[in-house]
C-alpha cells in the first residue's frame, strides 16, 4: 500500500482521543506529523517523525507561529486535520450535569468555547494551511465533525457549531478545488477515547471505534490520488473503511452509522 513518505501533516488538538489516534496512524504511514496541544507533556507519545508544538488554538499568535515553524522546517504542508474543539469542559457545574440542558438554561461560555476553540480555530488553521497548499497546488483538509450538524444531539450550541463546521467545509471546498486542494468533513462513530472508556460499563461498545480507526480513514483519504472528487462532502469514518478496505486495530469492521441511527 502506498506510503505517505515525504508528506507533512498537522493534527490539531492531538494530546489525546481522536487527534492522538489520527497522529499515530499518520506517523505509521510514513508522514512527518506535527501535533498541537496545550501541554507538551501530554504529547510525548509520538516519536520518530512526530513533532509536538505547544499551542492554544484560542491564541492567534501561537497558531500563526506553529504554521511558520512548519513552513520553515518543511517548506510544505500536505494534510491538515482540524480536530481541536472547545466546550466539553465542565459538563458538571456545581454538581449538576449541564451539557443536555435546553438552550435557555445553558451557560453562555459553552457557545463561545465551541465557536472560538472549535469553528474559529478550524477556520484560522485552514486559512494558514491553504496558503501553503494553494501555492503547491495540492493538499487535504479534514474537519472532524459529527451528526449533531444534522440532528439535535446534546444541546443547541453543539449542533449549531457542528453545522457551521460542515458549512465551512463545503464552502472552503468550492474555493480550494480549482487549486487542487480538497476539504472534507469526517464523522467518527462512538470512539473509544479516554473519556468514553471511563464510562465503558454503562455503554454499548459493540459497534465502537478506536481513535486509530479515524486515523486510518484520514490516511486512506490522503493516499487517494483522486480524493478531490470527494471535495466538500461529509464522510463517515466506517463508510471510508468500507470504501478503501481497511479495518480497525482489532480487525473489526464497524458498521457505518446513518442519521437514523444516532
Amino acid at each position: 500500500m502506498q506510503k505517505l513518505n515525504g508528506k507533512v501533516a498537522l493534527v490539531t488538538g492531538a494530546s489525546r482521543g481522536v487527534g492522538k489516534g489520527v497522529a499515530v496512524e499518520l506517523v505509521a504511514a510514513g508522514a512527518t506529523v506535527y501535533i498541537t496541544g496545550r501541554s507538551v507533556e501530554d504529547m510525548q507519545y509520538l516519536s520518530g517523525k512526530g513533532i509536538a508544538i505547544e499551542c492554544d488554538h484560542r491564541n492567534d499568535e501561537r497558531v500563526q507561529a506553529a504554521f511558520r515553524r512548519i513552513a520553515e522546517e518543511q517548506g510544505r504542508l500536505d494534510i491538515l486535520v482540524n480536530n481541536v474543539w472547545g466546550g466539553y469542559e465542565n459538563m458538571l457545574e456545581n454538581g449538576e450535569f449541564t451539557w443536555s440542558r435546553p438552550f435557555w438554561q445553558q451557560p453562555l461560555w459553552r457557545w463561545d468555547a465551541m465557536f472560538q476553540a472549535g469553528v474559529r480555530a478550524h477556520y484560522l488553521a485552514s486559512q494558514l494551511a491553504a496558503q501553503m497548499m494553494v501555492a503547491q497546488s495540492s493538499g487535504l483538509i479534514v474537519n472532524i465533525s459529527f451528526w449533531a450538524a444534522q440532528k439535535h444531539l446534546g444541546n443547541v450550541a453543539y449542533g449549531v457549531s457542528k453545522a457551521a463546521t460542515d458549512k465551512l467545509t463545503t464552502d472552503m471546498a468550492v474555493e480550494l478545488k480549482p487549486h487542487g486542494v480538497t476539504a472534507v468533513s469526517l464523522y467518527p462513530g462512538l470512539v473509544r477515547t479516554e473519556k468514553v472508556m471511563e464510562a465503558a460499563a454503562w455503554l454499548d461498545l459493540s459497534n465502537s471505534e478506536s481513535p486509530e480507526f479515524i486515523g486510518r480513514a484520514v490516511v486512506a483519504l490522503a493516499r487517494d490520488a483522486d480524493v478531490i472528487q470527494r471535495a466538500g462532502t461529509v464522510l463517515v469514518a466506517a463508510g471510508v473503511a468500507e470504501l478503501y478496505g481497511f479495518t480497525d486495530i482489532d480487525g473489526k469492521a464497524p458498521r457505518p452509522l446513518t442519521l437514523a441511527d444516532v
